[in-house]
């Protein structure tokens, strides 16, 4: 997954790292290859460079997708996870990851970045939603330690 220089890949924000991942995460909802073969398809039609908390993020969903997608369905609240818009549980399945498996990044802010994904790619309502399930999440897990 050599994407080029280092340097450039440190330039980008987190916020334009979490939009990368979130194309990553969600075209690979329709593909059954693996990360690396995401990333090489995609580095040859789109000519782009991937951060390192992108990769980061985009890997680690990968491997906890069965963990995240349990955590998810567990604080819906009468919702099934099939119910749920694709982009929407893309941006879950990141921002729970984050909250779970990144310690330097603010629940706040992992929370506030995936409402501002879910509504700049979804809907307002979509964003409600978010807020709703990762704010759920967040409680029990400041009640049980896990924060």
């Amino acid at each position: 997954m050599d994407q080029g220089n280092k340097n450039d890949r440190k330039t980008m924000g987190r916020h334009e790292q979490r939009q990368q991942a979130l194309d990553f995460v969600f075209e690979s909802m329709f593909r059954d290859d693996s990360t690396e073969d995401a990333f090489d398809d995609a580095f040859a039609a789109r000519d782009i460079q991937v951060g390192e908390y992108a990769e980061k993020l985009i890997v680690g969903v990968r491997e906890h997708k069965d963990e995240l997608d349990a955590l998810i369905e567990a604080h819906l609240k009468g919702w099934k996870k099939n119910r749920i818009s694709r982009i929407s549980l893309t941006i879950l399945r990141i921002a729970v990851y984050e909250l779970r498996y990144v310690e330097d990044v603010p629940t706040s802010v992992s929370i506030n970045e995936a409402v501002e994904l879910a509504k700049s790619y979804a809907t307002a309502e979509d964003g409600a939603f978010v807020n709703g399930v990762l704010g759920s999440i967040a409680k029990a897990s400041e009640k049980s330690g896990d924060a």
